[in-house]
């Protein structure tokens, strides 16, 4: 396809939130946009996500609830969610011949449990609105015209006109750079949703087990550039926890890597991590399961009856060989001093964190573009007129579970409707 030498809207990036921009200006009545997207695959993350699956949104409707699971953004995305949330993107697709479908956890996915679905009803849509596609095209400069539109520097020397410009660059540096040069200050960007490193602890030696739910308080020297001289931060979540060969993944730690993810960045990624196995049961709580065991399992080992049914086999072998305890003893003969030593380390496993692990969770930065210094209404900047910024270029991430996308969805929807009403 001929590269126009003039759009009245150009997208840079062909990613979820710039076709989102992109389509829903286009059926609002816009006409003559184009969307430049450096690689030869547009909607690459769309088609690698969830394993392939692609967990389009999550099923969290209330917008109030919906802005708690952004570590960045937080309680100003509100208003954006509040014109456009989880049951607007599940119309959305609805209405464009997608069902998704919620799993138990309340992540939604394609019926067909396959990205190229999503992928497929996204370039559907922007085929049928007119929106013209240019693949392989870099957008390396944009500057400001006279009275208004920007003049936009390609790779290999080709030039165009937009009189107006999203970006939607996702995490990639070209797209702060563009930003930074019409105006914008950016926020520097760090990873994160990643797991946790744990060089040469004991636990390691349990890779493959999941505990459900597991309390995780993470523990950080204080950050050295902060006020206030707090000896440290703390963060806590709970929920599903995988141990690995080299530490610790599973939902509850991607999201306390999320919501930690500067403080962890400013410690140099150490600090000590306290695991409740138990999930948040009290002393009194675990004192009377293991006194039910004694009295009702009095005659079995140790090695085959558990606390409660669901504390992994694997995980409480190893916890009596670390303190010590022969297996094949006895319930009615465990001392008073090494139940006390059991439940200890049930509710308080410290180990050290010594990195992160090898690898992130669907790419995610924490970082961007100052929300400060956008129009959260429109999607517009403050800084320069006619300038959109949406996605991931943001200084926004959400947890796992379909929240980044949900952000993309709803911010390139609010641009595209904002593009049509001026």
């Amino acid at each position: 396809m001929t590269l126009p030498s003039h759009a009245a809207v150009v997208v840079a990036g062909g990613g979820a939130a710039g076709f989102m921009a992109a389509i829903a200006a286009a059926e609002a009545g816009v006409r003559d946009i184009t969307v430049l997207e450096a690689t030869a695959e547009p909607l690459h993350k769309v088609l690698i996500s969830g394993g392939g699956r692609c967990n389009v949104t999550h099923a969290c409707w209330d917008p109030r609830a919906l802005v708690g699971h952004y570590p960045r953004g937080g309680q100003a995305l509100r208003g954006p969610f509040s014109r456009f949330a989880t049951g607007d993107a599940v119309a959305w697709f609805d209405a464009h011949g997608l069902e998704l479908v919620e799993e138990a956890d309340g992540r939604l996915f394609p019926r067909s449990n396959r990205s190229e679905s999503v992928a497929a009803t996204l370039r559907r849509a922007a085929l049928q609105a007119g929106v013209q596609l240019q693949t392989g095209v870099t957008l390396q400069q944009a500057s400001t015209r006279v009275g208004s539109g920007f003049d936009l520097r390609l790779r290999a020397g080709q030039a165009m006109v937009a009189d107006r410009l999203v970006l939607a660059t996702g995490s990639h540096p070209s797209g702060r750079q563009l930003a930074a040069a019409l105006g914008h200050g950016v926020v520097s960007p760090v990873p994160s949703l990643f797991t946790l490193a744990l060089a040469g602890d004991p636990l390691l030696e349990l890779a493959g087990v999941v505990m459900d739910p597991v309390e995780l308080a993470l523990h950080l020297p204080a950050d050295p550039q902060a006020s206030g001289g707090a000896p440290e931060q703390r963060f806590r979540q709970r929920g599903p926890v995988l141990i690995t060969h080299w530490g610790l993944s599973g939902p509850a730690t991607l999201r306390l890597t999320a919501f930690a993810a500067r403080a962890l960045k400013a410690a140099g990624y150490r600090g000590e991590l306290r695991l409740d196995w138990s999930g948040g049961q009290s002393q009194p709580d675990l004192e009377a399961l293991f006194a039910e065991a004694k009295r009702v399992q009095a005659k079995r080992q140790l090695a085959n009856w558990r606390p409660w049914p669901a504390l992994s086999r694997r995980l409480w072998l190893a916890l009596l060989q670390r303190h010590g305890l022969d297996p094949q003893q006895r319930w009615a003969d465990l001392a008073k001093r090494h139940q006390q030593l059991l439940i200890t380390a049930l509710r308080d496993t410290r180990v050290a964190v010594t990195g992160r692990g090898p690898f992130g969770e669907e790419f995610v930065t924490a970082g961007g573009i100052p929300l400060g210094e956008v129009n959260l209404a429109t999607m517009e900047s403050r800084q320069q007129a006619g300038l959109y910024l949406v996605g991931e270029l943001l200084d926004v991430d959400g947890v796992t579970g379909g929240f980044n996308f949900q952000h993309c969805w709803s911010s390139g929807w609010l641009a595209g409707q904002a593009l049509a009403a001026e």
